[in-house]
């Protein structure tokens, strides 16, 4: 199929009179939005190739940076498209290095994104919905209605902020360098741990992974990149097809009577339902493990009885355990577990093979460990949107 076919093939981009972001476009948009300027089909894989590099490898935020670029294209480009980054309401840097951003979207709704850094590596947990849909009652995220999805280009966005905050370009400077990792790369690690559930955002979530995996541009391995899911049961082997990025399941229960209350969509697909779509995950190998999240509340969920269920359920699944010290929010109905029954958990996993670590609360003392993430951003009610002033 030719160039053009292909263009043909994909919906028309939407009026760009008020500036479309091209952040977050794979290959083929940007070519369907230059082809809309009048670029001839003859140079649209060249000047895509350049985008690509200038936005994804370069880090550019303004077009007239875009040297290599036909003067008349980069004027079109600015008439046209923006690079603008995702506006910081708040940036904050815990005492043990992690930074949370507080960020506002074009239409004014919030979101946070987390980056947790370590000698030789760093991990950048975003968000991809405002709110969620789950109420999964150990997480603050879950107390925050569904507002809406994010669009890849507000994803694939909070990569690029991350990236310039901490000076993760080539050539650049962070412009606060405490507490980052001593490595060339400071983004190596990818997870979709933050707000919102991911598989029910599925193609926006697909084609910003395919946008962070591109070899020639972030270069962030598929294996490196790990979506959470609570367990979208049906999503599950589609993702490993369509995606193929390590996967986490968000389990934190081992009967189903119990999973129906921490994690309530377990009340649709229930725990044997989801370790069977594990099993059949794409992929599934010694290599390619499946992360089990298991939060540890304090006389719920973490007895010695508990783990050697847990060793049971997952029996002759590839799999890896994190065990998480739950993390604390205002009006939280649970506890962590104590430090000693966490070792006593932890041992009985280990003893069964499988690697267990406890996962090191980071960045609680500014509410960005894990379950701790919530916006300030509310669904409206539509009478309400309407009569807001413009």
């Amino acid at each position: 199929m030719t160039l053009s076919s292909l263009i043909e093939a994909v919906p028309p981009p939407p009026d760009s009179s008020a500036g479309e972001s091209l952040v977050g476009l794979g290959r083929l948009a940007l070519a369907v939005r230059l082809a809309a300027l009048g670029v001839p089909e003859r140079q649209l894989r060249m000047r895509v190739s350049q985008l690509w590099s200038w936005l994804y490898v370069r880090g550019a935020t303004d077009f007239a940076a875009m040297t290599d670029v036909a003067k008349e294209l980069r004027a079109e480009l600015a008439a046209n498209f923006t690079l603008a980054r995702l506006a910081i309401v708040t940036e904050q840097i815990s005492v043990d290095g992690t930074r949370k951003w507080l960020l506002r979207l074009d239409d004014g709704k919030e979101i946070e994104t987390v980056y947790i850094p370590e000698e030789d590596r760093g991990t950048l947990c975003v968000s991809s919905q405002i709110g969620c849909t789950l109420t999964c009652t150990f997480c603050h995220t879950g107390t925050q209605r569904l507002v809406r999805n994010l669009t890849s280009g507000e994803i694939v966005g909070q990569i690029l902020l991350a990236r310039d905050r901490i000076g993760d370009w080539p050539g650049a400077t962070p412009p606060d360098p405490r507490g980052l990792p001593s490595a060339e790369r400071k983004i190596t690690n990818v997870v979709l741990m933050g707000m919102g559930e991911p598989l029910y955002n599925f193609d926006n979530v697909r084609d910003a992974c395919a946008v962070a995996a591109d070899g020639e541009g972030l270069s962030i391995s598929k294996r490196r990149i790990t979506l959470s899911t609570s367990g979208v049961v049906p999503e599950i082997p589609r993702w490993g097809a369509e995606a193929g990025t390590m996967l986490a399941i968000s389990l934190h229960a081992v009967r189903d009577e119990l999973r129906d209350q921490l994690v309530p969509i377990n009340k649709k697909w229930p725990i044997h339902q989801l370790l069977d779509a594990c099993r059949a995950y794409p992929g599934l190998s010694n290599a390619k493990r499946i992360t089990f999240e298991y939060v540890m509340l304090k006389g719920v969920n973490d007895s010695v009885a508990d783990a050697k269920a847990l060793v049971r359920l997952l029996a002759k699944i590839p799999a890896k355990i994190n065990l998480i010290p739950f993390n604390p929010w205002p009006g939280a109905p649970y506890e962590c577990s104590d430090w000693e029954q966490i070792e006593k958990f932890a041992e009985v996993v280990n003893r069964a093979g499988y690697a267990s670590p406890v996962r090191s609360p980071r960045g609680r003392d500014i509410m960005a460990a894990c379950g701790q993430l919530k916006s300030a951003s509310i669904k409206q009610r539509a009478g309400a949107r309407l009569a807001a002033p413009a």
